[in-house]
């Protein structure tokens, strides 16, 4: 039986499977709404700008 998750778009119960081309949203028009949040940046990562470049210098200098 394959997993089931929830569209992160819609909502909506989404089988995991390799036939879902979509996975994990259940349409093309949620991936596009999602990657349209992305483009808005409506979504962000946390952190400072410059934290990563600051941790790899760091690391280098170990």
């Amino acid at each position: 039986m394959p997993s089931v998750v929830k569209c992160p778009t819609c909502g909506k119960d989404v089988a995991w499977v390799p036939e879902n081309k979509f996975r994990p949203f259940c349409s093309e028009r949620c991936k596009q709404i999602d990657l349209g949040a992305w483009a808005a940046e409506k979504y962000v990562i946390g952190g400072k700008p410059g934290d990563a470049a600051e941790q790899a210098d760091d690391d280098d200098e170990r």
